[in-house]
């Protein structure tokens, strides 16, 4: 595939040529591996969900907390929901005043801090409570940093620790959720700041400097080096005079408020396309179709994040390769098929005891995370912060969270209810809402491969919103060449 079919014609005009691969030049080495330490944030989240799943098919923490069901089950789930929704409104004014890494860094210690709590709990009350705080302070961990990895150890210590007799069957897991925000906190001194909040506080020779060492092998003269800078600059400044920088801005132009429409819809889709039912109660889906022992649920939960694992790679791989349309339809259709088909063969089970069926609803469980994987784990956040402009994106990615956290703190509460009282029947909702979701997906959101961040502008603007950035490059370039005779007499 070629870079222009990637990145855009104009970025790949100055992309620097070489004969080896990405992990064969040590700059981008580097960079690639320090960029897994924010990527990391999504751990939170996803260690939640398998965690809860694992919990629930668990006698030891059933019995301990007194069998919670319905409603208090679902006040238990949507506890760390509720406590993201409350950090939203404050979370993004930080990361925008403070910096990402400051306030990363500042979410990755209350994450410890109130794990441990959780881990300690002795009350159903203490339990909620700590989750509620990791929510608070996990949305510090995640809004800063737009894996799969952390699901798959929550489901696998859960299926390891089953045979304890004691608490610790619950409490170790829950103990280790706090180890990739400890991870984090190891490695982030060595994690470079946004190069684009650097520039929006005039700190321009900083953000040049990490443009040029991790995308140029630190030369700074590079014409990708140059381009970027110039784009950023004149994007940042023309903003900055407009003063686009208050949430009004996010209904204040047609464009915006399609970002905005997008970002929303997004985060909906994500909770309410029958995802929620299988993340936090995978253990009520399973009872429905007789597989009710904690063994084959921890172990089923256990093998579908591997499974989830792989497929998200997968979509990882294919995001530059179809494009993001693309996935999301690809991905919306083969959800909606999953979903009928597990439907219908769970009526059977239900009416018949069909064992055959039951299994084509654990198949269908799989094929259904496959097709949420290729679009939704690389896309969820990834796709929002490309369509948003630098200085609203903090605020459109705090509303996106908005749509996420209220949606899960609603599903929280109804999905255990409709699978107890209705069973399989609930099924159909999602069935129907993934028609509306499809459709909305296929006619709304744009293609934005091939386009760089400055770029997508275009997209939702206009012509007259791309940057002028050739009066900012010569100036860059003569900067940059400025600063490259004044340093040679210093080199080796």
């Amino acid at each position: 595939m070629k870079d222009a079919d990637i990145v855009g014609a104009a970025l790949a005009e100055v992309l620097p040529t070489s004969d080896k691969y990405w992990f064969q030049q040590s700059h981008l080495l580097r960079l690639n591996i320090l960029l897994v330490i924010p990527l990391l944030s999504s751990s939170v989240a996803g260690y939640d969900g398998s965690l809860m799943n694992g919990l629930q098919s668990l006698p030891q923490w059933k019995d301990y907390f007194g069998q919670p069901e319905g409603a208090i089950l679902g006040l238990v789930n949507a506890a760390q929901s509720i406590g993201s929704v409350l950090a939203l409104p404050i979370v993004g004014s930080f990361s925008d005043r403070f910096g990402r890494k400051p306030v990363l860094f500042a979410g990755c210690v209350s994450v410890v801090i109130a794990t441990i709590i959780q881990a300690t709990s002795t009350t159903l009350a203490q339990f909620v409570v700590s989750r509620l705080v990791v929510g608070f302070a996990g949305m510090f961990v995640v809004q800063p940093a737009p894996l799969l990895i952390a699901e798959i150890l929550a489901s696998w210590s859960t299926f390891g620790t089953q045979n304890y007799a004691s608490t610790w069957s619950w409490r170790m897991p829950t103990i280790l959720q706090c180890a990739y925000p400890l991870i984090q906190m190891a490695f982030l001194y060595w994690v470079p700041e946004s190069p684009r909040w650097l520039v929006s506080k005039d700190r321009n020779s900083e953000a040049l400097h990490i443009l040029a060492k991790y995308h140029a092998a630190g030369d700074s003269q590079s014409p990708l080096v140059i381009r970027e800078m110039g784009e950023i600059v004149q994007t940042i400044r023309l903003e900055q005079e407009a003063k686009s920088t208050t949430w009004g801005t996010l209904v204040a132009t047609p464009g915006n408020r399609k970002r905005l429409l997008i970002a929303v819809c997004l985060g909906t889709f994500a909770q309410w396309n029958g995802i929620g039912v299988v993340s936090y109660y995978l253990s009520l889906v399973l009872d429905t179709v007789g597989v009710t022992d904690a063994f084959h649920q921890t172990l089923i939960n256990g093998l579908l994040q591997v499974f989830n694992f792989g497929a998200a790679l997968t979509g990882a791989f294919l995001v530059d390769r179809l494009g993001r349309r693309t996935l999301f339809t690809w991905s919306g259709i083969g959800m909606l098929i999953s979903y009928i088909v597990w439907t219908a063969c769970s009526a059977v089970n239900n009416n018949t005891g069909s064992q055959p069926a039951g299994i084509v609803v654990i198949v269908c469980l799989f094929t259904f995370f496959f097709h949420y994987d290729i679009a939704y784990t690389p896309l969820l956040m990834g796709y929002t912060t490309e369509i948003m402009p630098f200085s609203i994106r903090s605020k459109g990615l705090s509303c996106e969270l908005l749509a996420i956290y209220v949606s899960l703190v609603i599903a929280a509460f109804v999905n255990p209810i409709g699978l107890e009282n209705i069973g399989w029947k609930y099924y159909i909702v999602f069935c129907c809402l993934l028609v509306v979701f499809l459709a909305v997906t296929y006619f709304t959101f744009p293609e934005t491969r091939g386009y760089s961040l400055e770029e997508i502008a275009e997209v939702f603007d206009g012509p007259s919103a791309r940057p002028d950035t050739a009066a900012v490059e010569r100036k860059l370039s003569a900067v940059a060449y400025e600063e490259d005779i004044e340093e040679r007499p210093n080199k080796v």
